[in-house]
C-alpha cells in the first residue's frame, strides 16, 4: 500500500519576510509555499508483472487497512483471479511486503486456502523496499506522473491517479520487474543491507 498526498498552496508564513509595496509585486514561487505539515492522502495498492497488472486499488477515506479489509479490498477482487486473469494459468508467486494486514495469520492463511503460492513472513526480509518493484520503481513513477501539478480536492487526485496508472507503459512496469533479480543478488552481497 502507498500514500499518495495533494499538495495545497498557501501563503508563507514563515519568519522570512518580503519587502513589497504591493502583493502583486512578490513572486508566486516565494509568496506561496506548499503545506506538508498532515496533508489529507490517498492510500493506493496496485500488483504489477512482467506481462500484466492489477487495477488500482484507492481505498476509500477513513478505512484502515488490516487482515479484514486487505482481504476484501484486495485479496479477494484482484489476487484470487490474477492466476487466470493476469497469468493465464501459468506458475507465479504473489509478493507482498510485511505490514501487518499481510503477514497477519489470517492473511497468510487465505493464500494457503486458495491455493496460491506466496512469499510467507517467514521468508520474506521485514523491511525491505530494495526488493519490491512497485517500491523501488514503480510508486515514484505514478506518484511524479500524478502529482506533477497539485491537486485541490482528493477527489482531483483520485481522477488524475487512476488516469496515469492506466498511461504506465507494460514495458516500464516490465523494466522494474526484471530488476528485481539482480537487486536480490545485489542484497544478499551486502547480507541483508540496503542497497540503494
Amino acid at each position: 500500500m502507498r500514500s499518495c498526498s495533494p499538495l495545497r498552496r498557501q501563503a508563507n508564513r514563515q519568519n522570512n519576510r518580503i519587502l513589497a509595496s504591493r502583493s502583486q509585486d512578490i513572486p508566486g514561487s516565494i509568496k506561496y509555499i506548499d503545506r506538508v505539515q498532515k496533508p489529507p492522502s490517498l492510500m493506493v495498492w496496485a500488483g504489477v508483472s512482467i506481462d500484466s497488472r492489477t487495477n488500482l486499488i484507492i481505498v476509500p477515506q477513513g478505512v484502515k487497512i488490516n487482515s479484514q479489509t486487505y482481504r476484501e479490498l484486495v485479496l479477494e477482487p484482484e489476487i484470487a483471479s490474477a492466476g487466470e486473469k493476469l497469468f493465464q494459468n501459468h506458475p507465479w508467486t504473489y509478493q507482498q511486503d510485511s505490514a501487518p494486514a499481510h503477514a497477519s495469520k489470517v492473511s497468510q492463511s487465505w493464500f494457503r486456502e486458495q491455493n496460491i503460492d506466496f512469499i510467507s513472513k517467514d521468508e520474506w526480509p521485514p523491511s525491505s523496499p530494495d526488493l519490491n518493484p512497485l517500491d523501488y520503481s514503480v510508486w515514484a513513477n505514478l506518484e511524479s506522473r500524478a502529482c506533477a501539478k497539485s491537486h485541490k480536492s482528493l477527489e482531483s487526485l483520485k481522477v488524475n491517479l487512476l488516469s496515469e496508472w492506466q498511461k504506465i507503459r507494460q514495458e516500464e512496469l516490465r523494466k522494474a520487474v526484471h530488476q528485481f533479480r539482480s537487486r536480490l543478488t545485489s542484497v544478499i552481497h551486502k547480507k541483508g543491507g540496503y542497497i540503494e
